[in-house]
């Protein structure tokens, strides 16, 4: 027997029509036709737009009957679309007031704010037709992939060491080797690379769907290049997945090579997790382009001055008003979907401090959307990363509405760790990050994975620039070097940028082995830079945000040049895998509780047992007990590691094992190559088990068995 719902009771021209369901929201197929679904509070009345597939003018424009309303929501079913062939949008009619938040324009094609396929710009740069009335064009999505047995890998976090990354610059240089260059497939070719470097989390900047072109200009630098909004923070459409990252971009089949990439990272051990910009839109301030949200209902998607203006803490020229019930579900809606469509493991949000704001720009004491995500059952085995500041001057790194859930981006481990290895730092700030920051998050139950602790991330100098330049270097970026921040923490080891002096190069290579042998032996969650395992450089820019150049892409011939570095860093995450005392789930308490007869972390200095504490100290060493691991039923071994970040040696006093336990070498900065790391379960044993020399700016790691 036929379903009455699959029938149709009106028509429009050769159209056959039905009341449709009001949620779920978007394009969505049912039987015998698509059901349609857009809200707005003000709109007066909906059309929806027909084209076929690529076409410069509609095919059709179907007015919702009125009757076909229902609260503040348009819906209706159309029968019998070739829905693989088509695109469709929305005209708004409403009033036109801006002074009052309203911006309706009916003669915009308006992208629907909930399409999970969106064509249009299907190849990454091609130069857009300016004159098209519909650029970024909604598709109906098929969600019809063959998962086999994928699930999200739930991998604990204080386990997770994160790999953060550009989708296109990670294989868009020629000498990737993939076939696919600067695409989804080009990373599914490189996973074999990113085994080998050992992380089993990778951060993609954003790969919802954006408009490179936004901004657009020429090079000032290369003549016949054009400055694009290359990294993407600028989202057109939330649910869908960026058609010009995907080799299939220009057969719409990003969703499919998407899917794939995250399935085939499963089976080899690697999460996935989506930098998310819920902040604002690619719609811009007062001068912006009419794509979707500011000509469906502007005044409640964005947030607005009393004047009718936009509120601008992104920094990006409008807010996203997420504390609005309705945006807040939209946004609930957005993750929920890729957490079960696409088996995203976890979200890093832009600015996420914007996301506990009121309508009116003020901090929330409890930020009703923060509290939503922490709380939902979809979401519920998710990563939740913030990054806990925004562009208007909200900074609440250690104080970000957590919910026991939110981890966050820790900015203050960033800038000490930084400081500490020029030489300026404070041993005891240097202790509070080496211990998962508890003086930001010991408190509600947080622990030391709260903190996803990062010395570079694509915001600022790569690690090869931080160690080669005093300054910022921006002038390709157009804006008189204006831009990217000044506050870098750096320093170039005595000459600005590249050169031929051996002991400079020598240097830079120790500070950066420094820089990661700290990374991965401090609790909390590590995260690295895309190519800092192998030396990348930016020449000195700091805010690379427009080029598609090889100032952003990852140059695959410095793992030969840099061959050494990369084995460090391959053998450093290796420690911090086999040692779960480097991951524990709880604070250190910095007392013996498991009847080792030693606390589970102690402190010293040149003298074992007698830390330096004073503001001109340089040096620090701390030991950890391996009885003490994150687990009751996991033991390990003893862990000492000893810092001298002095440009003088020092010899440093070791403290002694238990009977029958030697110590080992597991790295040593400042031996040469191949000297300087080992194979877990390789190390040397040290000659000397009272103490030994540390030389200048050098880190050692030592290991108790």
């Amino acid at each position: 027997m036929e379903r009455i719902d699959s029938q149709p009771t009106h028509k429009y021209g050769d159209f056959k029509l039905r009341r449709g369901r009001p949620l779920p929201f978007g394009a969505n197929i049912v039987p015998g036709g698509v059901n349609f679904s857009i809200f707005s509070s003000y709109a007066t009345s909906c059309t929806l737009v027909l084209f076929q597939k690529h076409a410069s003018e509609p095919m059709a424009e179907i007015p919702f009957p009125d009757e076909f309303r229902i609260g503040n929501v348009f819906s209706m079913i159309v029968f019998d679309l070739d829905y693989e062939n088509i695109e469709y949008g929305y005209r708004m009619d409403g009033p036109f007031n801006p002074k009052e938040g309203q911006w309706f324009d009916s003669s915009k094609v308006l992208m629907d704010p909930y399409a999970k396929l969106i064509g249009g710009r299907d190849i990454w740069g091609k130069t857009p037709d300016w004159s098209d009335i519909y650029h970024h064009r909604a598709r109906i999505a098929l969600d019809d992939f063959d998962w086999e047995d994928d699930r999200p890998l739930e991998i604990d976090p204080e386990d997770q060491i994160i790999y953060e990354m550009h989708v296109r610059s990670f294989t868009r240089h020629p000498s990737s080797g993939v076939k696919h260059l600067g695409t989804f497939a080009g990373i599914r070719a490189k996973i074999p690379y990113l085994k080998e470097l050992g992380v089993n989390a990778i951060e993609l900047m954003p790969v919802y769907e954006f408009d490179e072109f936004e901004n657009s200009r020429p090079n000032p630098v290369k003549p016949g290049e054009m400055l694009l909004n290359y990294w993407g923070y600028s989202t057109v459409g939330f649910f869908a997945p960026k058609a010009g990252y995907a080799a299939t971009g220009k057969l719409g089949m990003q969703m499919d090579e998407f899917k794939t990439l995250v399935k085939d990272l499963h089976r080899n051990g690697i999460e996935v997790i989506l930098d998310v910009v819920f902040n604002h839109t690619a719609e811009g301030n007062e001068n912006g382009p009419y794509i979707s949200f500011r000509g469906i209902d502007n005044k409640t998607y964005y947030m607005l001055t009393p004047d009718g203006y936009y509120f601008n803490f992104s920094g990006c020229g409008n807010t996203l008003n997420c504390n609005n019930p309705i945006v807040r579900n939209m946004v609930l809606d957005c993750l929920r979907y890729w957490a079960a469509e696409y088996h995203i493991d976890g979200f890093r949000f832009d600015l996420a401090s914007i996301l506990g704001r009121d309508p009116w720009g003020a901090p929330l004491q409890n930020p009703p959307l923060l509290e939503t995500l922490a709380f939902d059952p979809i979401l519920a085995k998710c990563k939740l990363i913030a990054e806990a500041w925004d562009a208007g001057g909200l900074y609440q790194v250690g104080s970000f509405p957590a919910f026991g859930r939110w981890a966050e981006w820790n900015g203050k481990y960033r800038d000490s760790i930084r400081k500490f290895l020029k030489g300026d730092g404070t041993v005891g700030d240097i202790a509070q990050r080496l211990q998962g920051s508890p003086d930001l998050y010991a408190w509600e139950g947080r622990g030391p994975a709260t903190s996803i602790n990062f010395i570079t991330a694509h915001d600022g100098f790569t690690l090869m620039d931080l160690v080669s330049y005093n300054g910022k270097h921006n002038e390709a970026n157009g804006e008189n070097n204006n831009d990217g921040t000044n506050d870098n923490d750096s320093w170039n080891c005595g000459w600005e940028g590249p050169t031929d002096a051996p002991g400079i190069n020598a240097l830079r290579k120790r500070q950066m082995k420094n820089a990661v042998a700290i990374l991965m032996v401090s609790q909390g969650v590590p995260m690295i830079l895309m190519g800092d395992e192998v030396g990348r450089t930016q020449h000195g820019n700091n805010n690379t945000y427009c080029h598609d150049n090889e100032l952003n892409w990852q140059d695959w011939n410095l793992l030969k040049t840099n061959a050494d570095l990369f084995k460090f860093f391959k053998h450093c995450i290796a420690f911090r895998k086999a040692h779960p005392v480097l991951r524990n789930r709880h604070h250190f308490q910095n007392r013996d509780y498991a009847g080792s007869g030693y606390a589970d972390i102690t402190w010293h200095g040149t003298q074992a047992w007698n830390a330096d504490w004073s503001p001109s100290s340089r040096t620090l060493a701390f030991m950890l007990c391996g009885k003490h691991a994150k687990a009751a039923t996991v033991t390990d071994n003893y862990i000492y590691v000893a810092m001298n970040m002095h440009w003088e040696s020092h010899w440093f006093e070791i403290p002694g094992l238990p009977p029958g336990m030697q110590w080992r070498v597991f790295a040593n900065t400042g031996a040469p190559s191949p000297e300087d790391s080992w194979e877990p379960g390789q190390e040397q044993v040290l000659d000397n088990q009272h103490g030994l020399l540390l030389g200048d700016r050098s880190v050692v790691i030592l290991v108790g068995k």
